[in-house]
Order: C-alpha cells, then structure tokens, then sequence
C-alpha cells in the first residue's frame, strides 16, 4: 500500500487535466441530475420546465463540444488511465450526437402520442440524456471494458425509451423483443470480451500487449473472439445478420423514439467501429482477420437486404427501418477504405442522414394526426391540401435516396470518391463490389422512398380527409431541415469545414 502513496499525486493531476476535455460529459451528468430533481420538485407540473431546461442543458454541451473543437494542437489523448480516447472524429461524432439529440427533444414535445401518454415526458427527458451520456462515452471508448459499459448504458436507455408508452400493448411488445436481442447480443459479446483479455491479459485495445499477444494466438480463437465483440457493435448499427430486431421495434416505439434509435445509437456504434478498428489495422503485422474482407461482405448484403426488403414495405415506419438498414451497409462503404477521406466521408454521411432522417419521421408523425394510420396508401392526394409538408417530404426522400442537389447526393459522393480512390490504388475486388452494390441499391432505394411523392401529388381517393389544424412546430422544422439539405447539397463546405 506505502509503496503506491508518491504515484497519488501525479494519478491525480493526469485525472485533473483529463476534467478539461471532459467537460460536455461533466454537463451531461449535472444536467440529468437537475432535469431529474426538477421532476421531483414540480411533479406533474414539471414537464415543460424539464423540456426547457434539458433543451438548454444540450445546447451548452453543443457549446462545451465546439470548444473542445476549436482546441489547436493535443488533438488526440488517452484519458483516464487508456479507458478514452479524445479525437478531433470523436469530437465530431459528439457533435453530430448532440445536434440530432437537441432535435429529437424538440421533437418529443411535439408527438400526439407522447404528450397523451399518463406519466407526460419529463422521465423521458432525463432517459434521453443519460442515453447520449452513454453515447458520448461509446466515441470515445477504447477499454474493453469502458466499451462494454457504455453499450449497456445507451442499451438500457434506449429498451426504457422504446417501452415509454407502457399502456399499448405494441410498444410493450416492441420494448419486449429488443430487451431481448439486446440482451443476447450483449451475452455474446461480453463472452468474447473475456477471451480476448484472457488471450491478452490486457484490456486497453491501445496496448502494446493487445495486439502483440492476439498475433500469438491461432488465428481461428482470435478472428472467433473479435467476431463475438464485433456482434455488440453490430447490434447498435444493425447491420445484417444482426436486424432482425429493427423493423418491429422501430413500428412499434413511438414516432420520435423511431428517429432517436435510428440515428444517434448508430452514429456513435461507427465511433466505436472505428475507435475498435484502428490498433488492427495500424498494426502491420496483424493478419489474423481481414476486417476488409468481413465488412465488405457485411455491407453488400446488409445494403441489399435493407434495401430490397424496403421496397416491400406499405407502413412508412417499416419502410424507413429497412432503408436505414441499407443506409448502414452504405457508410460501412466508408469504413472499409479507413483512411482519412473515408472518415470524413462517413461523419459528413451520417451527419446529412440524421438531419433528414429525423425530418422524415418528423413528417410521419404531422401525417399519421392527419390520416389515423402509418400506411403510404392513407397519404393519397393530400399533396394539395398540404402542400408545404408534401414538398417538404418530398425533398427529404430526394436526400435520403441521393440525388441531385441534395445534401444526400454529396454525402454519397464523397463515400464513392473515397472508396474508388482507394481502389484505383489496390485494385481489390471487394471495393468495386461494394460500389457497384451501393450504385444499385440506391436505384432501388428510388422505387421505396418514391411510394411518399406518388401517393401525395399523384394518386387520387374517393373519401377526401378534412383538413386538419395542428401545431405549426413539426412543419417549421420539416421546412428548416428541407432548406438546410437542398443547401448543403449546393455548398457542401458549409459542413465539411468543420470535419
């Protein structure tokens, strides 16, 4: 014990200077304990105060984010001991995080059948922000152990997210089937956590006795091993085979709960990819597993499957699980060339996809009031009568497919640029089939996603809805997030400048 007293001072100062770059995190955790004793103090009274103030409280970690950002020089530092990593990526991952998160808590207070549920939304409030917490620290997370931890912790947040409206028995059901998945997923990986450290001896991905003692073992226990982790992060990115949980789960949960899973868990679960990648593959003398290899093949059939299953959907809730199915297969495109293009492809990717994904859903949720119903076929001729929404709906589907001009358009591009250039450097046939898979999945994608334009302007009903007055917050953000699109699809750099 005496022997470790001189070492306390210098422990100390390490974790001191680690607070600096941790200050987002630190907010994030005051700010659930405040939203939590606001709830305590005001009880029923305190749903639109804990709105307020957990709005607030993400706009400073935003801030706190931006700070960490403008930082010049120490861009990359092990804190804590080796359990996180601080990245100029992990700071944009965040950073995407927490604008989508600022979005999705505008979106809450918004939806009919949130605001009817008896408990009203200030537990989902302080749900939320422990769950981007957790997010946080998944960017960030390169100690088995910190990994597993922050998976569990967005896990729980998310099952209590998705079984919120505990009165209908289809969100029950869906709550029911991910708790489950998700704890299978977990099993398994935690089992492969355990042989890796019992091959290793080490937990930090970042030690030199990581990767030096997995090249001693036989290569079938250490490709078995990292498939099993591989498993845990392919549950949040759902990625096949592990989706089968998706398109129940998304249809079940509430509509603004349908846009957080399909967006934030997944942002930071590419983190965390990348983050678990990059001690392999910089290594030069790992060969045990071609990760090239494993997530080509998983991107080719996760972008086939996402997306030809898509076309087969009716409820634009199913339509939209599967597309961000194929959607997952499609940024995996960047992760397999791992180069510097490749990430700053994939951040501006997943930054363009949640901006219209969320206003997608958002939309769902302003016809859903209108029409009683999530099925495609109910939005017939309501294009005229709503036509601010319907262009809007309309442009968000052209950026969620990939044309021209729309930020969806560019954000493709720049996959394909980084993918081919690493092509024309290698020449591997696997590069060439995931963009080959990727050009034709997106000409599908086209024959989903234009089901909403063809039954808002083209098809006509006998039995003609009334109109329907609602709050104007849904359509004015639909309306921001169309502009932002067709904008950053026309000035890309407006975005990649900070990437």
């Amino acid at each position: 014990m005496h022997e470790l007293i001189p070492f306390i001072h210098d422990q100390l100062s390490n974790i001191w200077g680690d607070l600096n770059f941790f200050k987002p995190e630190i907010t994030l955790s005051v700010l659930f304990i405040l939203v939590l004793i606001t709830d305590l103090i005001f009880g029923r009274n305190s749903e639109k105060l804990c709105h307020i103030v957990a709005c607030a409280g993400i706009g400073l970690v935003i801030f706190r984010d931006t700070q960490i950002l403008a930082l010049k020089g120490d861009q990359t530092r092990v804190m804590f001991e080796g359990m996180l990593l601080q990245s100029h990526a992990s700071v944009v991952f965040r950073l995407i995080i927490d604008s989508a998160a600022f979005l999705l808590l505008l979106y809450f207070a918004w939806d009919e059948q949130l605001k009817s549920h008896t408990k009203k939304l200030s537990d989902l409030y302080s749900i939320t922000i422990a769950a981007v917490l957790g997010l946080h620290l998944m960017t960030m997370a390169v100690n088995l152990l910190s990994i597993y931890l922050a998976i569990e912790m967005v896990s729980i947040a998310s099952y209590l997210l998705v079984a919120y409206r505990s009165e209908n028995a289809f969100s029950t059901e869906a709550g029911l089937k991910y708790v489950l998945f998700g704890a299978a997923s977990s099993a398994i990986m935690l089992y492969g956590i355990s042989l890796l450290y019992g091959f290793t001896g080490a937990l930090d991905l970042f030690d030199y006795n990581f990767t030096s003692g997995l090249i001693k073992v036989h290569a079938v226990g250490a490709a078995f091993a990292i498939t099993l982790v591989l498993v845990g992060i392919g549950f949040k990115l759902s990625f096949v085979p592990i989706h089968f949980w998706v398109p129940d789960v998304y249809e079940g949960a509430p509509t603004p709960v349908t846009a957080f899973l399909s967006i934030v868990p997944k942002i930071a679960a590419f983190a965390l990819l990348v983050n678990f990648l990059t001690p392999f593959l910089m290594s030069p003398e790992w060969k045990a597993f071609d990760f090239g290899l494993y997530l080509s093949v998983i991107g080719i059939i996760t972008m086939i499957a996402g997306n030809f299953a898509a076309v087969m959907q009716n409820n634009v809730k199913r339509m939209l699980a599967y597309s961000s199915i194929g959607h997952t297969g499609f940024a995996l495109m960047a992760v397999v060339v791992f180069n510097a293009q490749g990430i700053k492809a994939l951040e501006y990717y997943l930054a363009v996809y949640a901006l219209a994904n969320i206003g997608a859903l958002m939309l769902v949720s302003y016809f859903t009031k209108i029409t009683g119903s999530e099925d495609v076929n109910t939005y017939k001729g309501l294009g005229l009568k709503y036509p601010a929404a319907s262009v809007c709906f309309v442009i968000i589907m052209i950026s969620l497919t990939g044309l021209p001009v729309t930020a969806g358009f560019t954000g493709k591009l720049f996959v394909f640029s980084a993918v081919y250039g690493v092509y024309q450097a290698n020449h591997n046939v696997w590069l060439l089939l995931l963009t080959i898979t990727g050009a034709l999945t997106t000409v599908v994608s086209l024959f989903y996603y234009i089901k909403i334009p063809l039954n808002l302007f083209l098809k006509r009903t006998d039995t003609i809805p009334e109109i329907v007055t609602q709050p104007n917050y849904l359509l004015a953000v639909a309306i921001i997030i169309s502009l932002v699109l067709v904008l950053l699809g026309v000035f890309p750099g407006w975005l990649t400048q900070f990437l």
